[in-house]
């Protein structure tokens, strides 16, 4: 409850301070050239746990003071990084991804120890959160503009940026004046519907009265199932995470609620594996998604999911970070084969069909033994059918013993 809460404080935050001022930063190279700009805006409301085992949420601006000393300007790579306040940063990495850059991860850090910004924290550790932005295919010598409102949501921390003007890559020292933007700054272009009039009928004119067609409903077409997508991940050329399904995806946007399948033709899959954690990281023409599993060593579950992406309704970005999901012991696979649909924050539904995945354990580049889905569902149900036979066979017992003992007991009257 507390998080949408949060996450509806977080918009009122955002309407007070839209007349507000960017934070603007010039970043240069050690020739003293402009190699990255940023100009934007940054919300922040952040939910944390305050003294008596309660939690308290605060809402924040980024500053437009801020030191831009540790940004870092590359060839290939480039890191926009903001440090303010009492121990808090917030940074965006870039990459050069052909004849363009893209952004790949967003981090914020908050430093729980300042008690001007989070009073009564019960808690003095600094935190950091990662985010996946859609940024992708901003051709360079151009910036990017956004200056639609895109939020990021995390279990905690709800970020949401606006206003936005960046350029990686500054070539030629001087900011471009092209610009790439973002789709939510893109119009949608509407047809007005025409109505004719028929002509066989002569109807008495109408003095100040507008005719207008009525509204016209169309039916939301039914997706197909989903096309299963086959993921490899490797290391040191040996495969260590494999993953099979097909996917689509549940996101609401205000009052509109928009499902889409994940295409797998042209998607690219990218991770990493762990003794602990490994991740999967699936990018499509239109959607991001990183999934993150870890392990106890004894079971593996699918731990944290982010999703980001463009709908015909704007951009999206949601994710749990605390997920237990896709659970089965390490050494073995999890796979289910029947679809499924997982809640996986207010605002973001995952639906999975003829899954089977294995983070960790593989051998031979194959799944080992699958648990499936239903095995735990049929292992609750026999205890259940077995308890409930015994009670009838008692009940059946006990009917007879008094059956038997009425029966007795008149015999006994006649006799006597």
């Amino acid at each position: 409850m507390h998080r949408y809460a949060a996450f509806v404080l977080a918009l009122a935050f955002v309407a007070v301070l839209q007349q507000s001022h960017g934070t603007e930063v010039n970043v240069t190279d050690s020739k003293g050239k402009l190699c990255l700009y940023a100009n934007l805006m940054v919300n922040f409301s952040v939910t944390y746990e305050i003294t008596g085992n309660k939690n308290s949420t605060v809402e924040f601006q980024l500053p437009a003071e801020v030191k831009s000393n540790t940004s870092e300007c590359g060839a290939t790579s480039a890191m926009l990084k903001l440090d303010f306040g009492e121990g808090h940063s917030w940074s965006m990495n870039f990459t050069v991804s052909g004849e363009a850059y893209q952004a790949d991860v967003i981090a914020f850090s908050y430093n729980l120890g300042d008690k001007t910004t989070f009073p009564n924290s019960a808690s003095n550790a600094t935190s950091t959160v990662s985010m996946k932005p859609h940024i992708t295919g901003v051709t360079m010598d151009t910036c990017y503009s956004c200056k639609s409102n895109v939020m990021f949501e995390s279990n905690s921390v709800n970020q949401t940026l606006w206003n936005v003007l960046i350029q990686a890559f500054v070539s030629n020292g001087s900011k471009s004046d092209r610009i790439t933007s973002c789709s939510a700054d893109v119009p949608t272009t509407t047809v007005t519907p025409t109505t004719h009039a028929p002509s066989t009928t002569t109807a008495a004119p109408v003095t100040n009265a507008t005719t207008t067609a009525p509204p016209t409903t169309t039916p939301t077409p039914t997706l197909p199932t989903p096309s299963v997508g086959n993921y490899t991940i490797k290391n040191n050329e040996t495969v260590c995470l494999l993953a099979s399904f097909g996917l689509r995806i549940g996101v609401k946007q205000g009052d509109k609620y928009e499902e889409m399948n994940f295409e797998t033709n042209g998607t690219t899959a990218n991770g990493s594996c762990g003794v602990d954690s490994s991740e999967l990281e699936l990018t499509s023409s239109t959607v991001v998604m990183m999934f993150k599993f870890t392990n106890d060593s004894k079971k593996f579950r699918l731990h944290a999911l982010n999703i980001s992406g463009t709908t015909s309704s704007g951009v999206f970005v949601g994710g749990n970070t605390n997920l237990t999901l896709w659970e089965a012991s390490v050494g073995s696979s999890y796979m289910c084969n029947k679809e499924q649909n997982y809640t996986i924050s207010s605002t973001l539904t995952l639906f999975t069909f003829d899954l089977q995945v294995q983070p960790f354990g593989v051998k031979k580049g194959v799944f080992s033994t699958a648990e499936d889905c239903q095995s735990g569902a049929e292992s609750f149900l026999v205890p259940i059918a077995v308890g409930v036979a015994l009670l009838v066979l008692i009940l059946i017992v006990l009917l007879a013993y008094f059956i038997g003992r009425k029966r007795n007991m008149a015999t006994g009257y006649e006799s006597f």
